[in-house]
């Protein structure tokens, strides 16, 4: 199959990059997923695996496999976010059509102990100007809990519109939740680079 516009993709700005998963990162991405259960239970599907079990170095190579062929079908694409080149998080752009709609929908997480600096900011910044860009989309969608503060920071920092409000959208953590939709087209960035927009980038890691 031929390769899809955009991917694979290595993004970066400053010490911050989006690239595609790999089989090595395993046990970096567990040691991650573990220690943020608390952190990021709240926010994921619902699943009746256990978090250990969906967060141990052996989910990760059917988990890779799964991204891989949704990469291919052009449907998704996704990406570890690394900061300083230690994993920190991932990032996912997905129901991704093309024809007259030509649109996706992004979703990000990041470790606790990164939180605050921006990361999770400035990769959605990238991810969008690849959209915009080199993926030929118009429009990118974003569907945050109205509960998940840090996640609506993100989007507000960058300007994204307010579009929708869905009840009971996804079943999340137990439960049919809300879940408030932002969206941006390639009009309203006018020219100027989402990473444009940022004050300023994460600095180095300590």
């Amino acid at each position: 199959m031929r390769p899809r516009p955009g991917w694979p993709a290595e993004l970066s700005a400053g010490p911050i990059a989006l690239r595609p998963p790999r089989l090595r990162d395993a046990r970096a991405w567990s040691e991650v997923r573990l220690r943020n259960e608390q952190w990021l239970s709240p926010w994921e599907p619902t699943s009746p695996v256990r978090w250990a079990d969906r967060s141990s170095p052996s989910a990760w190579a059917p988990m890779v496999s799964a991204l891989r062929k949704a990469a291919r079908n052009g449907t998704m694409l996704p990406f570890v976010i690394t900061y300083g080149g230690r994993v920190a998080g991932q990032l996912d752009i997905s129901n991704i059509v093309h024809g007259v709609l030509r649109s996706c929908t992004v979703g990000y997480w990041v470790d606790v102990a990164v939180a605050g600096r921006g990361i999770a900011t400035t990769a959605l910044a990238l991810a969008i100007d690849h959209c915009f860009t080199t993926v030929g989309l118009h429009r990118v969608e974003v569907d945050i809990r109205p509960e998940n503060a840090a996640s609506l920071r993100v989007v507000e920092k960058l300007g994204l519109r307010r579009e929708a409000y869905y009840e009971r959208f996804l079943d999340i953590a137990g439960g049919w939740r809300d879940h408030i939709g932002f969206a941006i087209t390639v009009e309203e960035v006018r020219g100027m680079s989402m990473i444009a927009r940022l004050p300023r980038l994460p600095p180095p890691p300590p």
